[in-house]
């Protein structure tokens, strides 16, 4: 495909954009056969071809007529789980909107970029310059690395614009949660477009259980049959790939399961919820009662009053709600790592009323103040409870547990899966796309365990022996402070 689009990988030779567009081709695989490896490996190559990255946060002004690439992903936390891997990509939205960048800072970007000398003495300091060229050399942000130098949205981004031009080459990741809407525009952008998906995930809302890439020709699909991340014999994906069995019923996968748990302790059975591990890697379960149901006995337990956080308790970021003329200070949250669907650590209130201090898991600086709306759903009840809110800010809802849907792109070390939930939707008898929805949901729930997978079968929970802590995670004594504006709130 990439050779028809004008680039031969094989030689390193990068011609002109072909007139005519390529028709989209799909790269399909379940978890560990290696989809996420090619794309990092193929985006290499084309970087090493000479083909420009468009990462969304800043664009070159000074390689217009080169090739470029640009790496895309549904939503902010499946593009940052493949950030955290090295390759700088962006949202599908991001794509489309692009900061406009004062020119002093601009120029800055372009040294970052590797494109003009290092600036002469300007804004920042020789020292500010090095630590933003440091932090560029590792995360590939161009935000996030002037961010790491001191500044905020708001000293760089003058503006914003709407993409007008289409683009060149795209690589889609996750694209087994891209609804038609958001591939109808990618095919607009892109005369070349690469999806890499999981055909055996949970589907978007709303598409009966199909994919996007379900409906290309056959040989428009390529799927990768092998699974390669076995060499530690892993009996996760083992349990995942045995739900493709046509045959295997829910009693006859939890006998699996049982068997698994008696070989390998990187299985566990378990009679009730461990409350302590929840603190850190959300339980995962299909219904949302379930999931709300779950928090409060998690608060219960650890003796949380009913309207304050108490330091230790888990969040999960919902958003950002800001005006659309504060476009420049949601970049600023962005590049600290509150994106929608970031685990959040809770430490303490702010030093301003609205503030709350966070450990933002997987940030470069992981210590930060924000303007936060917190949520606690309650059991029944339409209105959730608020500890605490500025105006606006980033939202957060409480993250001790989450469904199994949301939890699609994520992945813990540890996973504790809600079985009574799966259980249940065995029995209500529901299909996506011909496959049991308790089958999908199952693989969505086991594959998201890197390390140990806890099977939970009953409705109780296990009271933690000690209270929750923070003690493992406040390295910094001076958290840095987000402002959602320039009041604080």
């Amino acid at each position: 495909m990439l050779s028809q689009a004008g680039i031969d990988l094989a030689s390193g030779n990068v011609g002109p954009p072909p007139s005519a567009e390529t028709p989209p081709l799909a790269i399909t695989g379940k978890a560990g056969s290696g989809k996420t490896l090619l794309l990092s490996q193929l985006y290499q190559a084309l970087e090493a071809a000479g083909v420009e990255i468009i990462s969304g946060d800043y664009e070159s002004r000074r390689k217009r007529d080169s090739r470029s690439l640009a790496i895309l992903a549904p939503t902010n936390k499946a593009a940052s789980v493949l950030r955290a891997r090295g390759v700088p990509a962006t949202t599908i939205h991001r794509i489309l909107y692009t900061p406009v960048y004062d020119p002093e800072f601009e120029r800055i970007a372009e040294w970052l970029m590797g494109n003009l000398p290092r600036p002469d003495k300007g804004t920042l300091e020789e020292v500010a310059l090095d630590r933003a060229q440091a932090f560029y050399e590792s995360h590939k942000s161009i935000p996030a690395a002037l961010a790491a130098a001191g500044l905020r949205g708001s000293d760089f981004i003058t503006g914003w614009k709407r993409r007008e031009e289409p683009l060149d080459i795209g690589f889609v990741d996750e694209s087994s949660m891209l609804d038609q809407r958001q591939f109808d525009d990618l095919n607009e952008i892109f005369p070349a477009l690469v999806l890499f998906g999981d055909p055996a995930q949970l589907a978007p809302v709303g598409q009966s259980g199909e994919m996007v890439f379900d409906g290309f020709p056959k040989d428009r699909q390529r799927h990768l049959a092998r699974v390669h991340r076995q060499a530690e014999d892993n009996p996760i994906l083992d349990l995942a790939h045995a739900l493709s069995d046509p045959d295997l019923t829910f009693d006859g996968f939890e006998r699996l399961i049982e068997d698994a748990a008696r070989r390998d302790d990187r299985v566990v059975v378990a009679e009730r919820v461990q409350a302590a591990p929840m603190a850190r890697a959300p339980v995962l379960v299909w219904r949302n009662a379930t999931r709300i149901r779950l928090i409060h006995a998690f608060r219960a337990a650890f003796g949380a009053p009913p309207d304050a956080l108490v330091p230790g308790e888990p969040l999960i970021c919902d958003g950002i709600e800001l005006p659309v003329k504060h476009r420049k200070k949601r970049l600023d949250l962005e590049a600290r790592g509150l994106i929608k669907g970031a685990q959040v650590v809770y430490l303490g209130p702010g030093s301003r009323p609205g503030f709350a201090r966070l450990h933002v898991f997987g940030a470069p600086e992981p210590q930060v103040s924000a303007a936060s709306i917190i949520k606690i759903e309650q059991p029944d009840e339409e209105e959730p409870f608020i500890p605490q809110a500025a105006r606006m800010g980033a939202a957060f809802l409480h993250g001790a547990a989450v469904t199994i849907h949301k939890a699609q792109g994520s992945q813990w070390p540890e996973v504790q899966v809600f079985a009574p939930d799966l259980y249940a939707a065995a029995r209500a008898g529901r299909s996506e796309a011909g496959l049991p929805l308790w089958k999908r949901l199952a693989y969505v729930a086991v594959t998201r365990a890197e390390q140990r997978l806890i099977w939970v079968k009953r409705y109780r929970l296990a009271r933690p022996a000690e209270p929750l802590s923070v003690a493992d995670l406040v390295s910094k004594p001076a958290p840095l402070t987000l402002e959602a504006e320039n009041a604080g709130q």
